[in-house]
């Protein structure tokens, strides 16, 4: 009978793949490679995999020809150097990686509103030598925030646009090195809007950076770097084709609501994660360098999120309270009415707060022997509904240190030692009770699926627990990550060929310290759990081949290993410490191949490249309709195909009219079959076990694979100038759902069913373009301070229509997948940054 199941899916995937051939929104054998975090068992997540479509980009402002241009026009549209994840771009600071640990991503946002700081970077694309660290496939930017370094004046700045924020003010200023041997720079700003492009949003941040350097003599220096960037932010949601279409608007924000008639976001994020640094320059002799840091890192993290407690789900997106699910024969009354709800009542199409307070206030109960106190009656309104603020805050600290040595007038060789020591804590606080008087601190399935009370309390040792404002409630643990690194690298350099050599050897030690005793799993919740240890390498090496002066030809390429991200290695970190099984680390084998022209009046730069990324780890958890109940779902031998082009080019036509262009495309896919274990959330009782996903072939999606930008600058003599750039972007899929393409999932059905094609394709998104302006002016006063004036302006035609991404939700139901349709993202209309800068 199994030999019968598996040839039928076999025959099904051969007919279903015969006709992709003809079929542009179709694939393979396969699925997406965004990196999905490990999902809450919160009611609040249920159909919600919006926080998975995070992107995060290398930190811009290149002298690469290709990524300068890249940088600037293609991320509107969610486009990804190569295909990566931002785990393969390195990010630092005076040397020192500022890639968090947890998510191995560079999260921009903690040091964001420094411009001033940040603008002057060290960027370098694609496998590099680097002279402080062994760094990622994709590149590295080094930000050097040494006092001494900065260029000395000062600078105020004012800026007006209609994006995340209004309004930007900013100051900076820097000594330079004085008489005295001391350097300081200080830089802040202010990013303020009531509310952002998107309805319902707001901003407010604030940002600091000083840097100190006390020069001792020719040799020593010692310096220090204190940054933060305290942000208070309203989320966006990411929502389903019918909401856009009821609505007519494609950047709908289901997080928002009235609230005694004034607006409120459900999920805002407060984040402040401080950063110092004490630097050693150390001159040995004019030969050899050692530079030393120090660094700690510490602050919070959070974003509150709506949760409720046997009630009905308040999200306006949610698919019982849209129309469609009112479509089917006898319900087209009921659709009519839902139908006009939503294009006419603005409680319907938004949160209704007032609704959710009215719950609250209409629920009398009581709690006996409240938080584990015999006779300990508790009697009030009980929160139907909540807000509560999901924490991650972070400690960290280390040192670095980079010895550079200039061995022969040929030959420069560097190396270092890093060590760090990471910690997350993750915990819930009640942030609003919505009117209630309390909250009680239990798992509500786990109520409902075990008679034992007991198994549903969240923490044993406090019982029916009453929560109220500001108290910790629900899942409380650490992660702790220990790296330690070592790495060496030899430059060499003659008439015809420079080359570089390096190679990187690293432990990463993880393990999970929980905080409560979960009442489901009491014996692998509490305390430490077993540590788990990665011992990886690396190593990489490129050279460039010296055709002319101006004419190059140069290969790099890289093998390594890498630990898996903690993130995916817990089962379900917030209810207890099981890992995955079969974790391994990573391996990634990359190459590429460049042709570079160098003209004074033109640069050019052609790309081919290739990338392997095998043995990933993917851990998630989600309401599985079929077996009604919340599952965790964990894949490993995911494999990852990056291969594409690369082309820039810049062109000087004349004395003032310069012409730029860039160009990629590339082939960004899944390349195995993973094996699939099912879990059921609140046991260990395995539903699926060494489950295949046939995901071979299938797109990477949420970002677009071909991309191409046109420009044309006139820079006046007179100190003005003006340029478009006009951008297209092809080739964009959805984040595919895994479960849909296994063989149990098309058990029952023939190769002629139309629902195996509806499981198994792969949406592709139409094609888009934008038009960018901008123009600035510059004016010199006295002879020595400026005056700048720029204006940028984006998507000037406003095309709201261009989809940038999306995802299938892993909640599904075969025989009809339109129940539960993907969720996509659109990029904005035409948005504007306006900004005046004075320098003196």
């Amino acid at each position: 009978m199994k030999v019968f199941k598996v040839a039928a899916f076999a025959s099904i995937l051969f007919s279903f793949s015969l006709k992709a051939q003809t079929d542009t929104t179709q694939s393979g054998d396969g699925l997406d490679t965004n990196f999905v975090p490990q999902f809450s068992t919160s009611i609040d997540l249920l159909d919600d995999e919006t926080d998975n479509q995070d992107v995060s980009g290398l930190l811009q402002s290149s002298r690469d020809v290709f990524t300068n241009i890249a940088g600037f026009n293609f991320s509107a549209a969610r486009y990804r150097i190569r295909g990566y994840d931002a785990d393969n771009f390195t990010a630092m600071m005076n040397g020192v990686t500022l890639n968090n640990p947890e998510t191995g991503r560079a999260i921009y946002a903690y040091w964001g509103g420094l411009n001033d700081i940040t603008r002057y970077q060290e960027v370098k694309n694609g496998i590099a030598s680097s002279q402080y660290s062994f760094t990622g496939i994709g590149g590295y930017s080094n930000i050097a925030a040494r006092a001494s370094e900065q260029r000395k004046g000062s600078r105020i700045s004012y800026a007006f646009a209609n994006r995340s924020y209004a309004h930007r003010l900013m100051f900076t200023s820097s000594t330079g090195m004085m008489s005295n041997g001391l350097a300081v720079t200080v830089s802040g700003s202010v990013r303020y809007s009531t509310e952002g492009y998107v309805e319902g949003t707001f901003y407010r941040a604030g940002s600091y950076f000083l840097s100190v350097e006390k020069k001792f003599n020719n040799k020593h220096s010692l310096g220090f770097v204190g940054l933060g960037a305290p942000t208070i932010s309203g989320g966006q949601s990411i929502s389903v084709q019918e909401t856009y279409d009821l609505t007519g608007n494609n950047n709908y924000n289901s997080y928002w609501g009235y609230q005694n008639g004034e607006k409120r976001n459900s999920r805002v994020r407060n984040t402040h994660l401080p950063m110092m640094m004490l630097n050693h320059y150390f001159n040995i002799n004019t030969s050899t360098k050692l530079n030393t840091s120090l660094f700690y890192t510490f602050g919070r993290n959070g974003q509150t999120r709506l949760n409720w407690y046997n009630a009905a789900d308040p999200r306006p997106d949610y698919y019982k309270n849209l129309p469609s699910y009112y479509s089917n024969p006898g319900d087209e009354a009921l659709y009519a009415l839902y139908t006009d709800l939503w294009q006419n009542d603005v409680n319907t199409q938004q949160l209704n707060f007032d609704q959710m307070y009215f719950a609250n206030t209409k629920n009398l109960y009581s709690v006996e022997d409240a938080n584990g106190v015999a006779g300990n009656t508790v009697t009030g309104n009980r929160a139907k509904y909540i807000i509560e603020d999901q924490r991650s805050d972070q400690l960290r600290y280390g040192f670095n240190s980079v010895l550079t040595h200039q061995y022969n007038e040929n030959i420069l060789l560097s190396g270092g030692l890093y060590a760090s020591m990471y910690k997350s804590k993750n915990f819930k606080v009640m942030e609003d009770l919505l009117g209630a008087d309390f909250w009680v601190d239990v798992d509500q399935f786990a109520e409902r699926d075990f008679a034992d009370e007991s198994v549903a309390q969240s923490n044993t040792d406090v019982p029916n627990h009453v929560i109220y404002k500001g108290d910790k409630f629900g899942y409380d643990y650490d992660i702790n990550i220990n790296t330690y690194n070592v790495f060496g690298q030899a430059e060499g350099t003659s008439a015809k060929v420079d080359w570089f050599a390096a190679l990187n050897l690293s432990n990463t030690s993880f393990w999970r310290t929980g905080n409560v005793k979960n009442g489901l799993f009491p014996d692998n919740s509490y305390g430490d759990s077993k540590k788990e240890s990665f011992f990886n390498y690396g190593v990489k090496g490129g050279a460039i081949y010296k055709i002319t002066g101006r004419h190059m030809i140069s290969a790099n390429g890289a093998m390594m290993t890498r630990a898996p991200q903690t993130r995916n290695a817990f089962v379900s970190p917030r209810t207890r410490d099981q890992i995955v099984n079969n974790l391994k680390s990573e391996t990634v084998m990359s190459a590429d191949l460049n042709y570079l022209v160098r003209y004074p009046n033109i640069k050019v730069r052609a790309t081919g490249f290739y990338t392997k990324i095998k043995d990933r780890t993917w851990a998630r958890s989600f309401y599985h309709d079929e077996l009604n109940t919340f599952v965790n779902y964990m894949m490993t031998g995911v494999d990852n195909d990056y291969m594409g082009v690369e082309l820039g080019a810049e062109v000087k036509v004349t004395q003032t009219i310069e012409a730029t262009g860039a160009f990629t495309t590339g082939s960004y896919i899944y390349s195995s079959r993973p094996s699939v274990t099912i879990s059921q959330d609140n046991s260990t009782k395995l539903l699926a076990e060494n489950k295949i996903v046939y995901f071979e072939n299938y797109k990477v999606g949420g970002m677009p694979h071909t991309a191409a930008s046109l420009g044309l600058k006139y820079s006046s003599p007179k100190f003005w100038f003006v340029g478009v750039n006009y951008n297209y972007f092809a080739d964009i899929y959805l984040d595919a759902n895994p479960d849909r393409r296994t063989e149990e999932n098309l058990a029952g059905f023939v190769s002629s069913d139309p629902q195996v094609e509806e499981n198994l394709k792969q949406t592709k998104l139409d094609n888009g373009f934008t038009l960018n302006l901008f123009a600035g002016k510059s004016w010199r006063i006295k002879g020595k301070y400026y005056l700048r004036l720029n204006l940028n302006v984006t998507n000037v035609l406003d095309e709201q229509d261009l989809a940038t991404g999306g995802f299938e939700q892993l909640r599904y139901d075969k025989q009809d997948i339109d129940r539960f349709p993907p969720r996509i993202g659109y990029m904005y209309g035409r948005t504007y940054f306006a900004m005046v800068s004075f320098t003196f």
